[in-house]
């Protein structure tokens, strides 16, 4: 009778963890949805071909929005380029060539920390490193490389824990097999941990896009009656252009309905370039259980 009363006691408490948890799930979700659905529904009307490709007019007040768009795409391709090497060249060197013990524990801890750090924070270093120090000036090139610094303990830190979770067995395989610690790193453990490494760009390329502290310092400028795609150049983005349309302007009603069409453009961007990337983890994934 105990033993059946035990049992019967961990399945109620098995149920109601399992609500409970089902209950957060579906609110969280619901959340997403109604914070998604309330900027597609006032941001919809405002969509249309001259306000994705024409520039800004009258203030900002008309026109589109098409050279913060380019900025945007430009400071998230130029940060992953920059970063992404970097980040899982360091992976790899924590994990496969670092020795457990106080260095080690002190550069992973401090990689957590470091990915904790506000972004504004951030903002003022490059200010005070790239702007000033190197001399880059407020430019696409400082903006990219603080971004970049931004992201990487992200990059670090995942590609860490995704060489762990690679078995050994490959590991002792292929030195068995005659093969050496690079050989073995690039040709093997790599690809992989590779598709798990690519859930670090997501990750990046979401934040990146939406960062806004950070490129006032850097990169951004407020308005550009031309484009300048070149490294010394400023540049417009979309979080920067949806802060100052909501924020400024002097029809607020009209500013505001060109900064929720701004902020669906710029949710629409992120989610093109995950379902980029997912699909390309996707066929990676396929490729090493074949």
């Amino acid at each position: 009778m105990k033993t059946k009363n035990v049992q019967k006691s961990k399945l109620r408490f098995q149920k109601w963890v399992f609500a409970i948890i089902s209950a957060i799930s579906i609110f969280v979700f619901l959340t997403s949805l109604l914070v998604i659905g309330f900027i597609f529904f006032h941001g919809i009307m405002k969509i249309s071909w001259d306000f994705i490709f024409k520039f800004p007019e009258e203030g900002m007040m008309k026109g589109g929005i098409f050279p913060a768009l380019v900025g945007t795409i430009l400071l998230v391709l130029g940060s992953s380029i920059l970063a992404f090497p970097i980040g899982i060249l360091s992976g790899i060197y924590m994990n496969e060539f670092l020795k457990p013990g106080i260095l080690k524990s002190f550069i992973q801890m401090m990689t957590s920390n470091l990915a904790g750090i506000p972004s504004i924070v951030y903002g003022l270093f490059g200010l005070a490193l790239f702007v000033s120090w190197c001399g880059f000036g407020v430019s696409l090139l400082s903006g990219c490389l603080t971004l970049a610094i931004l992201v990487l303990p992200i990059i670090i830190r995942t590609t860490d824990e995704s060489l762990k979770a690679v078995d050994d067995t490959y590991r002792f395989t292929a030195y068995s097999l005659g093969a050496g610690k690079i050989e073995t790193i690039f040709r093997v453990i790599l690809p992989m941990a590779f598709p798990s490494i690519l859930t670090s760009l997501i990750l990046s390329v979401g934040r990146i896009a939406g960062e806004t502290a950070p490129i006032i310092f850097t990169v951004v400028a407020f308005y550009l009656p031309e484009m300048k795609l070149s490294l010394d150049s400023q540049v417009m983005a979309l979080p920067y252009h949806l802060y100052v349309m909501s924020t400024s302007g002097v029809d607020l009603n009209a500013s505001r309905e060109i900064a929720f069409g701004t902020a669906l453009v710029l949710i629409a961007m992120i989610l093109f370039l995950n379902v980029c990337i997912r699909t390309w983890k996707t066929v990676l994934n396929k490729r090493n259980f074949k």
